[in-house]
């Protein structure tokens, strides 16, 4: 059987030859992973538009394609092309789960929710010529004991983080305008893989820099912790994502920190409580923001901030005081975001309610366009502040001001050239990706991950500190 797997660009990505760095970060693990589960006798290729130019003159068997809110347009675009000349097309992920009844209009079968259950069933009931209309997954979910990521499909050349991974699906936190809580609805939210499974799929990767693109990898911290102990002298770098609240509770960051976290993307969102209240995204409140990120410096853990614009509590000074606050502790990097009600979500359904959403045209839901009827602020103020704010904060000026806020001398050079180089030099990137060179900067960012010891710095500070003294004491 010949399968073709294929993840549509999302908007911003215009082509496979000019597309923000972003876009070629991490290969389409979600694909990977559905291939596994296909004979081992079929035909199959992989194709990812952010990447390369699709194939749509082939003739496969089966088609399956990804969808997200901003890629939908091109995922229905690519799925009539199919079905035009007769060859069966399936849609999942994130937007078919939200809006099945228009998703199943571009296709023969949707899947709804993660698919690692239902997608042997609709396996077997393809070759037996019995498919349903819809595969919904309930029951059963887990990701543990499943046949291992078909990497071998992964083009590695044309992604600066092919070593990505997910070890757990979902989130235990229910956010009310988190696009991803809605996938999960009846059924389990939040489940993991083993610790065997996670350490023997990492000792498969070729390199020393992995980036785990969990929602929240300190979500279940028991795992985390015997993750981490077993990651210690395996002498690799990574990345990933975890809350406030899971920075600031016990000592699970620096066992992080020990097995080779150098990187943290952490959503701080808003400063305000009436904003966290509204959003149920209280594992915020009452929370030490600046401790929170004095921890992770200490360690020598570099912040990627998430920040949200636009909840009903934001006034015309929400971006200045937000991108002070950055520069003020040193955030690496921000990524800023304007509020959007993803369908499925809590917020979309209030804002519907309250006959606030402005338009459906999902190429906008892109967290940089305003969809929605504001309160405190304009919409052209929301999105003006928004483009403000990515402006100021990326100014060479407060580059320089943030990164030499750092004690040691390695932690400020790694700021300056870590955030330089991602927001101040798109088109060296661009001409790095269509040189096909991306492979070669793998080297570049694991020597930017590479450890800041402050507690051997601080000890070696403190003894020069003490001779000094003594110096001192002795000339008087």
């Amino acid at each position: 059987m010949k399968v073709k797997l294929i993840l549509p660009s999302l908007t911003e990505a215009k082509t496979a030859y000019w597309r923000p760095i972003k876009y070629s970060l991490f290969p389409p693990l979600g694909l990977a992973t559905l291939a596994a589960y296909l004979d081992e006798n079929d035909e199959i290729d992989l194709q990812d538009q952010h990447v390369e130019k699709l194939n749509l003159i082939d003739s496969p068997d089966l088609v399956l394609i990804e969808v997200y809110i901003t890629n939908a347009k091109r995922a229905y675009s690519i799925a009539e092309q199919y079905r035009s000349r007769g060859i069966f097309v399936a849609l999942g992920g994130l937007h078919v789960t939200s809006l099945p009844e228009e998703a199943e209009k571009y296709a023969d079968t949707i899947f709804l929710g993660p698919a690692e259950q239902t997608f042997p069933e609709f396996l077997s009931d393809f070759k037996l010529k019995k498919i349903k209309r819809r595969y919904v997954s309930i029951a059963g979910r887990t990701i543990q004991n499943q046949p291992p990521i078909r990497r071998d499909l992964i083009k590695r050349d044309k992604y600066l983080v092919p070593n990505s991974l997910v070890i757990s699906r979902g989130c235990p936190h229910h956010c009310d305008f988190c696009y991803k809580d809605a996938f999960f609805k009846n059924g389990k939210s939040f489940y993991t893989q083993k610790v065997d499974e996670i350490l023997l799929e990492i000792s498969r990767l070729k390199g020393r820099h992995l980036y785990f693109l969990d929602d929240h990898l300190l979500g279940n911290p028991k795992l985390a912790a015997e993750l981490f102990d077993g990651m210690r002298g395996m002498n690799q770098v990574f990345q990933g994502a975890a809350t406030v609240k899971s920075i600031l509770e016990g000592n699970l960051i620096e066992k992080a920190a020990e097995a080779g976290l150098r990187s943290l993307f952490v959503g701080f969102e808003t400063f305000s409580p009436k904003n966290l209240q509204q959003s149920n995204k209280s594992q915020n409140l009452k929370l030490d923001y600046e401790k929170a990120t004095r921890k992770l410096h200490d360690l020598g853990i570099m912040i990627n901030g998430s920040f949200v614009f636009g909840l009903d509590d934001d006034d015309k000074d929400v971006f200045k005081r937000t991108v002070d606050w950055g520069i003020e502790n040193a955030i690496t990097t921000a990524t800023y975001h304007i509020l959007t009600p993803y369908p499925g979500t809590r917020l979309f359904e209030q804002m519907e309610k309250e006959r606030r959403i402005v338009t459906h045209d999902w190429d906008l839901y892109d967290t940089r366009h305003v969809v929605y009827k504001t309160r405190s602020l304009t919409s052209s103020e929301l999105e003006n502040g928004y483009w403000r704010a990515y402006k100021e904060f990326y100014k060479w000026s407060n580059v320089i001001k943030a990164s030499f806020s750092h004690d040691q001398l390695k932690h400020q050079m790694k700021h300056l050239v870590y955030t330089g180089g991602w927001k101040k030099f798109e088109g060296l990137w661009n001409f790095i990706i269509n040189a096909g060179g991306l492979k070669t900067m793998l080297p570049l960012l694991e020597l930017l991950l590479s450890k800041v010891d402050y507690k051997t710095d601080q000890t070696k500070d403190a003894i020069i500190n003490n001779l000094n003294e003594t110096d001192i004491e002795l000339t008087a």
